[in-house]
Parts: structure tokens; sequence; C-alpha cells
């Protein structure tokens, strides 16, 4: 029996921010594999690299190092455009806050994305 291909797979993420002189490794040396119907919850303490690490599966950001995977198509190959339609077409999002535009009302706020879409 064949495992199935992972939906999203990574391997070896390290994420490196600089401040001032200093480097801070949110992530160093993370793999993971999250295949169709797995349920996977993302938890640790302030500072423990979980938002650097829904940047990079959101492609939202690059990894300073490794490789990611998504339904099979490498991130690191793939350019802005090819990246913008796949978190259009391929990935949602669940954000902690709101992230509303304060001079729109609701219903401009949900039309907004929708503008973006082909």
């Amino acid at each position: 029996m064949t495992t199935p291909r992972a939906l999203i797979s990574c391997r070896d993420l390290t994420r490196i921010y600089r401040m001032g002189d200093q480097e801070v490794r949110a992530l160093d040396g993370v793999s993971l594999d999250i295949h169709e119907g797995d349920f996977v919850a993302i938890m640790g303490p302030s500072g423990s690299g979980k938002s650097s690490l829904m940047n990079l599966i959101g492609a939202l950001d690059r990894p300073t190092s490794g490789e990611m995977w998504i339904n099979g198509r490498a991130l690191s190959e793939m350019n802005r455009d090819e990246l913008a339609d796949l978190r259009n077409e391929t990935l949602g999002f669940v954000f902690q806050q709101f992230n509303l535009l304060a001079r729109q009302d609701a219903f401009q706020n949900v039309r907004l994305p929708l503008r973006y879409a082909r």
C-alpha cells in the first residue's frame, strides 16, 4: 500500500529574521507533511514560530532555507504571479484579528478580495 502524496510538504524549513545586528531564528529545521483529511493545529507559546510557519505555508513569505511543496508543486520554483494564483485558488486563511478596513462597511470588506479573484 502506498502513502498518498501530501497536500502540504515542508522539509528542513529555517526562517531567520534580522533585528539590527542579531539574528532571530524563528524556525530551525521544521519538516512536516499534511495529507487530505488531516486535522492540524499549530500550537506553542508566544515566539515559538507559529506565525512564521503559517506565513510560509500560506505562501506569504519565503524560507531562509528548506523546501516546500503544495499539491506537489515546489514553492521555490514559483514566481510572484504563480504564488498569488496559488493563494487565490488553493489556500484559505483564518486570521485571529478581523483585518477589516475601517472605512469600508461589512459588504465592501467581503467584496474586496473578490475583485482580485479571476
